[in-house]
């Protein structure tokens, strides 16, 4: 449904705008919260910078970003939105061999 802004003077124009502007922060912390809840501390990710792909430890959550200790020693912080998860080889489940028990005589 749109909205008839035509008739709001300048005043409540204004008022209108920081409205906006503020339901459109909210929104954006909603998302950067659901973006970030989805990597725990200490998860292995990755993500693009201007040097190329960067692999790392997930340090710490801020109100917006997150910080990321990098496999090379830099800390990063980064939006959430752009963390990819990393799987490491030891995180793979292991395979389970039948082993028959000895019996102790």
């Amino acid at each position: 449904m749109p909205i008839d802004i035509d008739g709001l003077s300048y005043e409540e124009l204004v008022q209108l705008n920081h409205r906006v502007v503020e339901r459109l922060k909210m929104l954006q912390a909603m998302q950067a919260h659901v973006d970030m809840m989805a990597f725990n501390i200490g998860a292995r990710v990755s993500f693009d910078s201007q040097d190329g792909r960067q692999l790392g430890t997930l340090v710490k959550y801020n109100r917006k970003t997150v910080n990321v200790l990098g496999d090379d020693g830099r800390q990063w912080r980064v939006s959430p939105a752009l963390l990819s998860p990393v799987k490491d080889v030891d995180d793979q489940p292991r395979p389970r061999h039948s082993r028959k028990k000895k019996r102790l005589r």
